[in-house]
């Protein structure tokens, strides 16, 4: 079986939509387990809405489990809701804890593999239940938890994780990384059978004709519109390193500021940026979401934890220029000076700095910045669900090849 290693070089990254249609005869039916799901809101439950959409469209059969308090289909997918408790750092995630009724509904559906996403409490369930059943099991590492922890006081914590890991997502016969720095990082850990499911995004929903006053001034709030108007979108929470934006505030006094999220750092944020011409705008969705990434000048992520940052595609389909940590696996997405810009994510004076110039060279130059917004749509438009979700569905297809090799042997 085809399995690419982790040293995938960002042209071959480029070249993975211009693969041939891949054939919908293969029919597959797939059981996710995966630890959030609808009506929660992320980049996880994105790439999955996207992909089971996908694979529905294809002819493909599909069951979730997450946890409770989610719809009970979704888009032609039966969703079976287990009982959950929430994370104690993360009380938005809940942790769901399979019993019986899990086992049998797996049973009733006979998949073909099972694929489980962040396995946690529940997704090591499903981990147990592909073993016992000898389904083939598929995972994927969406969320970089190991260096989450440092963000709440746990850094020592951290290679104890690795190891557990490490055990679960090497009961799998694929670990799939949705970027290259990913896909590298957890084969330098000893996180075997590593791919790459490349990047998606939503173009016709995300796009620069959605931008518009009325949004702007709903961003701006009691701001006045004098100079370039900052976003960021995403959970407000510490590991995402929010903080990091203020200096930019102070060092270019007519930019504006809008916060586009929630999340349990909020209030340690408006004390944070108080004084600020800072927004808090609360959560946003669908086109309105859409509108507001057109709306700004400038998309600032400082995070450096980021296994991809959804967001920034995003805002670049809708033609907002980007700046991201040159970490993790944001420089997949930005070229530094043709799409956005990448800022020195370490710890002290220079990453501001650095991110302060990154800024500036994005905002001072009208016909770069109009450059950058056309580039920024450009590089968004390579990467359509549809593309990434015929690839999964290879991968898919290679593995129950493989399978059938196996046992006629």
């Amino acid at each position: 079986m085809y399995l690419p290693g982790p040293q995938l070089k960002q042209k071959q990254l480029k070249s993975l939509n211009k693969w041939p249609p891949l054939s919908t005869a293969n029919k597959v039916k797939i059981a996710f387990f995966t630890e959030t799901f609808l009506p929660k809101v992320d980049g996880i439950v994105t790439r999955l809405t996207k992909t089971i959409k996908h694979l529905i469209d294809s002819g493909d059969e599909v069951l979730v489990f997450c946890p409770e308090g989610c719809p009970s289909n979704y888009m032609g997918s039966k969703v079976v809701g287990v009982s959950a408790m929430p994370l104690p750092l993360y009380p938005e995630l809940k942790l769901g804890l399979p019993g019986p009724a899990v086992s049998d509904a797996l049973e009733n559906f006979q998949p073909d593999l099972v694929h489980v996403v962040n396995p946690a409490v529940l997704g090591l369930g499903g981990i147990w239940l592909a073993k016992t059943n000898n389904i083939p099991l598929v995972a994927s590492y969406h969320t970089h938890l190991p260096k989450y922890l440092e963000h709440y006081g746990m850094g020592m914590l951290e290679p104890l994780l690795w190891e557990l890991l490490k055990a679960a997502h090497n009961q799998a016969v694929l670990n799939l990384c949705t970027s290259t720095a990913m896909v590298k990082e957890l084969s330098e850990k000893g996180i075997q059978h590593t791919a790459l499911w490349q990047r998606g995004v939503d173009t016709e929903i995300f796009r620069p004709e959605l931008r518009n006053d009325e949004m702007r001034r709903r961003l701006l709030g009691p701001f006045s519109d004098e100079g370039a108007l900052l976003i960021y979108v995403g959970r407000l929470s510490a590991e995402k390193q929010i903080e990091r934006i203020k200096p930019v505030l102070d060092a270019l006094p007519h930019t504006r500021l809008a916060l586009v999220g929630d999340g349990p750092h909020r209030p340690q944020l408006e004390k944070a940026f108080q004084n600020t011409p800072t927004n808090f705008v609360g959560y946003l969705s669908g086109e309105a979401l859409a509108s507001a990434y057109a709306s700004g000048d400038a998309f600032l992520f400082p995070s450096s934890t980021e296994t991809l940052g959804l967001v920034l595609l995003e805002a670049m389909a809708a033609g907002c220029p980007v700046i991201g940590a040159n970490k993790g696996g944001i420089p997949d997405i930005i070229t530094d000076g043709e799409n956005g810009c990448l800022f020195n994510p370490d710890e002290n004076k220079e990453s501001s700095e650095s991110l302060i110039q990154a800024t500036e060279r994005i905002l001072k130059n009208d016909l770069e910045h109009q450059s950058m917004r056309k580039a920024a749509r450009e590089e968004a438009e390579r990467w359509g669900w549809a593309s990434a979700t015929k690839q999964l569905r290879r991968y898919y297809n290679q593995i129950l090849e493989q399978q059938s090799i196996n046992i006629a042997a």
